[in-house]
């Protein structure tokens, strides 16, 4: 009996992270008046508010199923009176960032780009990168239109994010969309951190390179005075769930 034996050959294979971001923290910010509590309790709730207190900052989380993985989606609706000037407290929490802006406010656009130079300022630099999504919210508003469609996506190419316009109002599905956008937009940050795998077949043995391991990222809330956490347990992510359920704060209307 003889053996043959052939020449070992070398492969490299890049890996997929068997641990997606178990984690994702968004912070909303943008103008007084803007609806960025609506967009919050739709995405939560599938319901739209109509009063609310806007001087006060709440935290909600709900557990996702994007992409059928299940994620815990944190996130923040700020009550910033004084604009991007005191929103450093939370940067360094956030994995991700909406900047809101109402289609029917031409100030509230202008407050918005003030937002995205403070993040800019602050991410610059940062592995991995905070997404940034200009939102531009009160689609439902048309005929009162004063930031153009076009002036939004001038300003999101300029930045280089992501940039929809949506209605808290009346459309679910493209408030849900954009949520489950930004953790999929922090999986691929976090891919493009994640370290090769190398196989050598002739030496039967697997070598890493000098990158740091992938591990998912917990930060710890900020706490400011007015804030509440209230955790929801989505429907969205199990069917055998119970339907969403959302503690308001007092004076809230939903319809």
């Amino acid at each position: 009996m003889s053996l043959m034996f052939g020449k070992a050959r070398t492969c490299n294979i890049v890996t997929v992270p068997e641990h997606e971001p178990s984690e994702c923290n968004i912070v909303i910010l943008g103008a007084m008046g803007t609806g960025k509590s609506a967009l919050t309790v739709k995405f939560l709730t599938k319901r739209f508010i109509s009063e609310y207190d806007p001087n006060l900052e709440d935290t909600y989380s709900s557990e996702e199923m994007v992409d059928q993985q299940l994620v815990l989606v944190k996130v923040m609706d700020t009550a910033d009176q004084d604009g991007p000037v005191n929103c450093e407290r939370y940067l360094a929490w956030a994995n991700a960032f909406f900047i809101v802006y109402s289609i029917d406010n031409r100030n509230s656009f202008e407050v918005c780009q003030q937002y995205i130079e403070a993040v800019s300022l602050y991410t610059k630099g940062l592995q991995p990168e905070a997404p940034v999504i200009l939102i531009g919210n009160k689609l439902d508003m048309e005929r009162y239109r004063q930031v153009s469609k076009s002036d939004g996506a001038s300003l999101a190419s300029r930045v280089g994010c992501l940039f929809y316009e949506v209605s808290a109002c009346s459309d679910f599905l493209s408030v849900q969309h954009i949520f489950h956008e930004a953790v999929r937009e922090v999986r691929r940050e976090t891919e493009r951190g994640i370290r090769p795998l190398f196989i050598s077949e002739d030496k039967a043995a697997i070598s890493l390179s000098s990158a740091p391991p992938l591990t998912a990222c917990y930060k710890e809330l900020p706490a400011p005075a007015t804030a509440k956490l209230v955790t929801v347990k989505s429907s969205r992510a199990q069917s055998k769930r119970r339907a969403p359920t959302l503690t308001l704060l007092k004076g809230f209307k939903i319809f």
